[in-house]
């Protein structure tokens, strides 16, 4: 599991500075167009693109360390046994819709990849954003599956 928070982490970081070049990139283009009248053609698909890929950037992490939402309206008066056993099932539920996602994405992106797809006002390549999103995907997969196997699922926070 340490070789996993190190890696889970890692993305983390790297969704953070995705955001960050992105959101210096916005402000110069918003700040360009409303002095000079010079624009930044297309920031809103690279905007949109780096969000999808810092969103899974960010999930590996916060499935190592519980935080994703948890609903216990449900569960509030049930045992300590009953929680354990449907906090396993969750997380194994996860991990199955991560590695489910993983794989529809790695689909998608080869199929972007064959027929050379890209985006509407600078034609960036596709598969490209499906290549940032499949590793973190299939990291979080990993995570989940294995807490769920062994047991060692994180206090919600």
């Amino acid at each position: 599991m340490r070789l996993l928070d190190i890696l889970a982490r890692a993305c983390a970081l790297l969704g953070g500075a995705l955001l960050t070049v992105i959101t210096f990139m916005v402000c110069a283009s918003l700040v360009g167009r409303n002095t000079s009248g010079w624009t930044l053609v297309g920031d809103f698909e690279l905007t949109a693109s780096a969000a999808g890929a810092a969103i899974a950037l960010f999930m590996p992490l916060a499935q190592m360390r519980g935080n994703h939402i948890i609903v216990d309206f449900f569960t509030l008066k049930a045992s300590a046994g009953a929680k354990a056993v449907l906090d396993r099932f969750g997380t194994l539920l996860l991990g199955g819709v991560m590695a489910l996602m993983a794989w529809r994405s790695a689909l998608g992106g080869l199929s972007a990849w064959d027929s050379g797809a890209g985006s509407m006002m600078l034609g960036f390549p596709e598969w490209i954003v499906y290549c940032g999103i499949v590793p973190p995907l299939v990291l979080s997969a990993v995570i989940a599956l294995l807490q769920a196997a062994t047991g060692d699922l994180p206090e919600a926070t």
